[in-house]
């Protein structure tokens, strides 16, 4: 493990440093039945090999999800198994012997969807659920404790009642609580956790829902040691959702990239995204500079991505794939103008439906042009870096 204790990164400073951002998806918060096991949705193990490969690539952060559910012993003071944090550890070395940003968090154990799933602000009895949060989020702290900034803890990962509708206020407030008792447990620990970097988030790790007035609180950091703050407040961007996630529905085309192909006559209007354009990106990433960035607040969007949705026209497939790639890039681009940190989120399979960028078992890249399209976005501040150098136009 490298580590640092000199290392400081300043809030003006930190979404240069971080750069573009990827995410080892569908490995530690992979579980079967509630018992976590990185190897059960399909992926191989995390490698060293594979963190080498996206540092390769050019991404300076990655992003590790990983689920606790059955490894926490409630009868035993909530105690995590000694073995799966010593693999949680092992991962986030990989990223260190690279000298990359690492962040870890607590991901499906907020799923009303998987078994064993406790992190619900929904829940009945909120004294239970709040004690065992602090519980284990003191014993990763002190696991961690001595590892230097480049590593980041997230408080959680897309917490909400598991119903799509506006917020319930009474959750909201609990999850509020979380990132309370989230941060005041981390910073109790001592070592560099007195001033590491924390990411807060709001209901479902929502834009809207955490910009626009329906109950977020960006908390209080009382117990940092450094002489500025050291929260990021967290959020997903997966807009449109009909063409970055759904699919159920055949829209494959987005953007002014997609209208081109459809004025190429290549496809047809019913398969283009209606909602959820560049200037909707644009006004969303905005809103985050405003109410954050501006306030010396860092932002990190710590997923987005669409699906590859070749099979929806194979007779173009590479220009779907050059529309994901615009897509991509535009997103990762405006956030980087904003002063914003973008995290692609990949989940290992390549294919129909897929986000992969990399081949996890042959351990290369499947996606060199969204890639391209992602590290020249963040590094160039550019969101047509994912036009071809004759397409570009103003914007």
């Amino acid at each position: 493990m490298k580590n640092d204790n000199d290392f400081r990164v300043a809030a003006d400073e930190i979404a240069d440093k971080m750069g573009a951002g990827w995410n080892y998806g569908n490995t530690l918060e992979a579980n079967r039945g509630g018992t976590p096991d990185e190897t059960v949705w399909g992926n191989p193990r995390a490698s060293q090999a594979m963190v080498d490969a996206v540092a390769d690539a050019g991404f300076g952060t990655i992003r590790i999800p990983v689920s606790f559910l059955s490894k926490i012993d409630d009868s035993c003071g909530y105690k995590i198994e000694q073995e799966w944090l010593d693999r949680i550890a092992e991962v986030v070395d990989y990223c260190y012997n690279r000298e990359l940003f690492v962040i870890i968090n607590i991901h499906g154990d907020g799923y009303h969807t998987i078994k064993g799933g406790w992190l619900l602000c929904d829940g009945s009895d909120q004294t239970y659920i709040k004690e065992k949060y602090a519980a284990v989020w003191r014993q990763i702290a002190l696991r961690f404790a001595d590892y230097d900034e480049h590593l980041i803890f997230e408080s959680m990962n897309e917490v909400f009642d598991g119903i799509y509708h506006t917020p319930v206020a009474e959750y909201y407030e609990n999850i509020n609580d979380y990132n309370r008792i989230f941060i005041d447990t981390v910073r109790s620990t001592g070592g560099n956790n007195t001033h590491r970097w924390l990411m807060a988030a709001g209901w479902n790790t929502d834009i809207n829902y955490t910009c626009d007035g329906y109950g977020f609180r960006f908390p209080e950091d009382k117990l940092c040691t450094c002489g500025e703050g050291r929260l990021i407040l967290s959020v997903h961007c997966y807009d449109p959702w009909d063409y970055c996630g759904e699919e159920e529905k055949t829209i494959f085309l987005w953007g002014e990239k997609g209208q081109e192909i459809i004025e190429l006559e290549l496809a047809d209007r019913r398969y283009m995204a209606d909602w959820g354009d560049e200037e909707h990106i644009r006004a969303q990433f905005a809103k985050l500079k405003k109410d954050y960035i501006d306030r010396g607040i860092p932002v990190v969007i710590g997923e987005f991505g669409c699906i590859d949705r070749a099979v929806c026209a194979p007779h173009i497939p590479d220009r779907i794939t050059e529309n994901r790639a615009y897509y991509d890039g535009f997103v990762a681009g405006t956030a980087a103008l904003n002063g914003i940190v973008p995290v692609y989120w990949d989940n290992g399979f390549n294919g129909k439906f897929g986000l992969a960028l990399f081949d996890r078992r042959a351990v290369k890249a499947t996606q060199p042009e969204i890639i391209e399209a992602i590290i020249n976005g963040v590094r160039n501040k550019d969101p047509m870096a994912g036009r071809r150098p004759d397409e570009k136009k103003c914007i």
